[in-house]
């Protein structure tokens, strides 16, 4: 297998073109003037063509090799990520209380409007990362050698826990 992908393309719009006068003493409020009268001329449209033209580097190979064990062989790739998430994460993801300990339910905690979030839910998609982290440890080449509690009972219904929460909240996977 070879995966090669590249960082996103950066947009350069109005907004960020009038935002580079601030580094010969323009203040931020004009700035922000010269932008929104920037974006209004033919300047906006032409950034937006210039970055639909704009494509990110990705490229995968993969050999038949690969997905002899597939499992094993996306846990060398999903389970670093998933420890780089958990530890330059800047949000949660919101989390099914089912999904959880009671300790860090939403139930219990003081209730707050529909709108705001209470002061669990970091918490509880810590938990979810942790889960998902031990799964994918669990089955990782290198973690063979632990052959004897792998196959205990207790550790086997987490780690397919684990694997159940990565798939429903997989789309929560962002930083």
């Amino acid at each position: 297998m070879k995966v090669f992908i590249g960082k996103y393309c950066k947009y350069v719009g109005p907004y960020q073109l009038a935002d580079l006068l601030q580094h010969i003493d323009v203040s931020e409020d004009r700035c922000h003037a010269i932008g929104k009268w920037l974006a209004d001329t033919w300047v906006g449209p032409f950034c937006e063509w210039v970055h639909s033209k704009q494509k990110r580097i990705i490229s995968v190979k993969i050999h038949d090799y690969d997905v002899w064990s597939m499992d094993s062989t996306l846990s060398y790739i999903i389970l670093p990520m998933l420890k780089k998430l958990q530890a330059t994460k800047h949000g949660s993801a919101m989390v099914d209380d089912e999904d959880v300990p009671e300790h860090i339910r939403s139930t219990a905690t003081l209730p707050v409007e529909e709108w705001q979030t209470d002061e669990f839910i970091h918490a509880r998609w810590d938990y979810v990362l942790d889960e998902m982290i031990f799964a994918f440890e669990f089955i990782h080449p290198d973690n063979e050698d632990d052959i004897k509690i792998r196959y205990d009972a207790g550790t086997n219904k987490r780690a397919e826990n684990g694997f159940r929460l990565f798939g429903k909240y997989f789309r929560g996977l962002w930083d």
